[in-house]
Parts: C-alpha cells; sequence; structure tokens
C-alpha cells in the first residue's frame, strides 16, 4: 500500500498512531497541515482521478466520533445501534459505493486518536449493551497492516462485556484473526456478491474465491461470521448466477459455521445517485430501471431480486438468519 503524500495535521504529529503510520510509509513526502478538512473538502476536486493516485491524511476526530445507525443499515434486532469510523473512504474502488457521493475527495483520512473513540463507547455502555459497527465507512480490515486499528478495538472489545461489534469487509486478510485472540463479542461480516458482479463492479477488491478462503480460515478459529450479500446488483442471467453462487457458498462454507447472513439490494440517498451517475458515466449502474422510493434510489424490481436471494438462501439456513433489509 503506497500513498506518494502523507498530510499530518500538526495537532497529532506526535501522536503514536502517527508515528506508527509513518515509520510503515518511509517513501511518502510528509507534509504538516492545520486542518484536514481545508485539504479535504476543498471545491472541484476529482474523485477518479484522486482514486488513481491516492493520498492519506492523518487528523484528529474531535467531535461527532458516534452516530446512530442509519435506517437504511441492517441493525439484526438490535435496539441500541451505532456505527463509527476511525478512517474515511476506502482501498477499493467500487462503482456502487455512497462514499463517492457523500464525500467530496478519495483521499484516505485516517482519525489517529483511537482513544477517544474508545472513551465515547465506554459513555455509551456504562448502563446497557450496544451493537456498533466500526467500518461503514471504509475497511478496517484491508487497513489493518499499517493502522493496527482492528486489533486495537478488538483489543478494547475483550474488555468490555457490554459491547457488540460488528467488523465488515471484503478484505482477504487472514493475519488479523491467525495472530490474536478474537473475543465472542466481535461479528466479521464479509460482503460477498457473485464473481461476475465483483468482476464489473468492484474495483480492486478481493476475488469471491480468495473472500471465501478467507471465511473457511475464519469459522475454522470458531469465529463469528456474518455473509452480507448486498448491493444485490442486477445483471443479464440475474437467477443463474445468483443461485450459483449461493450453491458455491454453502459448498464451501457449511451453514452451521455461519452466525447469520443480511440481504439488501442497491439502494442509496438519490442526492447520492444523481453524484454517482454523473461521476460514473460509462459504469452500467444505472443501466437498468431505477426509482426513487422515498428519497432512496433503487431498481424498480428490488423486492423481485431480494425474494428470490432470499428463497435461495433458506434453502440452506434457517429463516431465523437471514436478515433482509
Amino acid at each position: 500500500m503506497r500513498f506518494s503524500h502523507v498530510y499530518v495535521e500538526k495537532d497529532v504529529i506526535d501522536h503514536p498512531v502517527t508515528k506508527k503510520i509513518l515509520n510503515t510509509l518511509k517513501r511518502s513526502v510528509v507534509i504538516e497541515i492545520e486542518r484536514y478538512g481545508d485539504f479535504f473538502n476543498r471545491p472541484k476536486q476529482n474523485y477518479l482521478m484522486q482514486k488513481k493516485s491516492l493520498n492519506i491524511i492523518l487528523a484528529k476526530k474531535k467531535y461527532d466520533i458516534i452516530y446512530e445507525g442509519s435506517y437504511m443499515c441492517e441493525d439484526f434486532g438490535n435496539k441500541d445501534f451505532y456505527h463509527t469510523s476511525n478512517i474515511l473512504n476506502c482501498i477499493y474502488s467500487c462503482d456502487y459505493c455512497y462514499l463517492q457521493g457523500m464525500y467530496p475527495s478519495a483521499n484516505i483520512v485516517v482519525f489517529v486518536n483511537i482513544e477517544d473513540f474508545f472513551n465515547e463507547v465506554d459513555k455509551l455502555t456504562q448502563d446497557r449493551k450496544i451493537y456498533l459497527s466500526i467500518s461503514y465507512e471504509t475497511d478496517l480490515m484491508a487497513f489493518e497492516p499499517f493502522t493496527g486499528f482492528l486489533s486495537m478495538w478488538i483489543d478494547y472489545a475483550k474488555k468490555n462485556k457490554n459491547l457488540t461489534m460488528e467488523v465488515r469487509t471484503k478484505s482477504a486478510n487472514v493475519n488479523i484473526f491467525e495472530n490474536i485472540e478474537i473475543p465472542d463479542n466481535v461479528i466479521f461480516s464479509w460482503s460477498l456478491l457473485p464473481q461476475p458482479i465483483i468482476s464489473m463492479y468492484e474495483q480492486l477488491t478481493p476475488s469471491l474465491d480468495m473472500r471465501l478462503m478467507t471465511i473457511k480460515k475464519a469459522v475454522e478459529k470458531g469465529l463469528k461470521v456474518r455473509i452480507s450479500i448486498e448491493p444485490i446488483m442486477y445483471i443479464e442471467n440475474f437467477e443463474e448466477i445468483y443461485k450459483d453462487f449461493i450453491d458455491m457458498l454453502f459448498n464451501k462454507v457449511p451453514h452451521q459455521n455461519i452466525h447469520d447472513v443480511n440481504i439488501g439490494t442497491f439502494r442509496m440517498v438519490k442526492e447520492q445517485a444523481k453524484k454517482i451517475e454523473k461521476l460514473r458515466e460509462t459504469s452500467p449502474i444505472f443501466c437498468y430501471e431505477t426509482e426513487i422510493k422515498n428519497g432512496i434510489c433503487t431498481y424498480k424490481n428490488d423486492e423481485y431480486m431480494k425474494d428470490f436471494v432470499y428463497n435461495e438462501l433458506v434453502k440452506y439456513i434457517d429463516k431465523e438468519r437471514v436478515f433482509v433489509k
């Protein structure tokens, strides 16, 4: 993982995480800045051009550290559902990713003050249990080799029994669960789609085979593994492709080893969809019929798509373990 330039807020230049990252990125040019927003939020940036040559920004998160879970995300029956992210943006480049419609820049922002994130979770869990997703806006597992954040979160989760923590990922990095003990209150959620969808929409991500091999190693270690089949994307020969994909999934990973599964079709806020449609004019995302439902852009036949995938899943796994959004 290479970045030509690393921009560092002066306030965090001596932070231990900053030193760790800079030690890993020795070939990068380091530039001190006052505030990350002045660089990250400047107007008229070209998101796709930046994706071809990413820079990284090391900063301090000063407020709004923990957010209530979005109604667009699956809460898995948890009343107190929250999400947070130490990192903004991702090393992958998925055509359908909502982040490109949300942020003006593709550059990576790393909030090094992870101790403040833990302090906020401490406050929330003083007298109640919460469900916290820590990787909606990035892939912490993919960034682990040079940030070490996921290991720190796992170590924190061991000490906080009022916390259930979800780690969403497309990564095939097996080192994280081969090298450290994973507590029972951590759930690894792998985003999976058929390989033709991965090839069409998920640039730079590991193949389906690589992810399945990683999942197999995870369940062999006794980890709680969730399968996230979303966003379900339309493709020609949809039924055949998704049926073969689900058959392959359960052929390689026995259903009894899977904690649960969640499914959901492609969807995003209409304003984000408009930005992405303009940004990715050559992508097939919007070649199929979409519509706006209550301010959300999704496929016209999204219910059929969800029903088809659901009916294939319940051939292998109990209905009680399948969540549909």
